[in-house]
């Protein structure tokens, strides 16, 4: 382990010097090997290996103040600045962040390993925690920021770093989702009597499996109406502008297998940068790769407090990447003017 080790820092190095600005997933991609395994190569050199304590790590993250906490998949990357605030951690398939700015649902099936992280960037050093999935893909990270507890962090650090610092972990793949069934085997009417009778947006996805639904098999089955109606991908840049002109607050959820981070409230600055568009607001950056986005649905969803309208953004290889609502809170309706501004978007871009 120590020779493949050595080998691969001698061809992260190299990579580094012929292009310095390449981010460490991207050299990851480039040199075949995981992300994990590529920051496992700097252990004792500004990166020290965790315990995977990650629950007992978690509760710990109020102590370090104002953070700026990033999760992505392939397409979104999602940073949202706040404090870690009133965990829900001991359920053994969710934990629970539910705060103003940092808001995330976690699903610990797949998380496997943690490291902290100090490395400079623009100059100036840059302190983080960083977890990662048993495929090395990273599932979520926390940077501090110049309000964070400096002290707390070298404090989480000394009390959960492994005794032996070596990389001597195995990446393995994640569980592959089941392909998908013909339609003629799916209850078509049962499926679409149950979306007509739900009663929660989160009773959707339990609904996808009692049917044994993929996700965009299911808005293509979707009861008359407009239930789910598929528009032109450009969409999700068109919400974001309607969205910032008319001031119209929103809930953006990005995941992965291991995490899904939400931003509700404003958009205010977009910006068009390459392949890539994004929010860039003090407190909230959203940075989507534009033309990975294949297919856009507004799908609407019957609750107790009404129809709930929301987004949802897939790659190509049907993978939900983005998904966008109003803003709003259990018990109360969904706001007219979100209604208002997903009417438009379907009017405009309807396929």
């Amino acid at each position: 382990m120590d020779t493949q080790t050595d080998t691969l820092k001698e061809r992260w190095n190299k990579l580094k010097e012929e292009q310095p600005k390449l981010r460490i997933r991207n050299a990851a991609e480039e040199l075949g090997v995981s992300e994990a395994e590529l920051l496992a190569t700097r252990i004792g050199d500004g990166v020290t290996l965790l315990r995977p304590e990650f629950k007992s790590i978690l509760g710990k993250l109020e102590a370090l103040g104002y953070v700026m906490a990033l999760t992505r998949n392939d397409d979104v990357v999602h940073e949202r600045k706040g404090i870690y605030l009133n965990p829900s951690l001991n359920n053994s398939h969710v934990g629970l962040f539910v705060g103003e700015d940092i808001d995330l649902r976690i699903f610990w099936q797949p998380w496997a390993f943690a490291f902290a992280v100090e490395e400079i960037a623009r100059k100036q050093l840059r302190k983080s925690l960083q977890f990662f999935a048993k495929n090395g893909m990273a599932v979520h990270k926390i940077y501090l920021t110049e309000k964070s507890n400096q002290e707390a962090f070298d404090q989480l650090v000394a009390e959960f770093q492994e005794p032996s610092q070596v990389a001597n972990f195995f990446i393995q793949a994640l569980p592959q989702p089941d392909p998908e069934k013909p339609d003629s085997e799916i209850d078509q009417a049962g499926f679409q009597e149950s979306w007509c009778n739900l009663k929660d947006t989160h009773h959707f996805f339990g609904m996808l499996k009692k049917y044994r639904l993929t996700r965009t098999q299911a808005l293509r089955l979707a009861p008359e109406g407009n239930y789910a109606v598929p528009v032109q991908p450009v969409a999700m840049r068109k919400v974001l502008q309607l969205a910032a002109e008319r001031q119209v607050p929103i809930m953006a959820f990005v995941g992965n297998p291991g995490m899904i981070q939400i931003h509700t409230g404003p958009v205010k600055k977009l910006l068009e940068y390459g392949d890539w568009y994004n929010v860039m607001d003090p407190a909230f950056n959203l940075h989507v790769n534009e033309p990975s986005i294949q297919q856009c649905w507004v799908v609407r969803k019957p609750t107790e407090d009404g129809v709930v309208t929301a987004l949802e953004c897939f790659n190509q290889r049907g993978e939900q990447v983005l998904q966008f609502f109003g803003q709003r809170k259990p018990g109360i309706p969904e706001k007219p003017e979100w209604t208002s501004l997903m009417a438009d978007v379907e009017i405009e871009l309807k396929q």
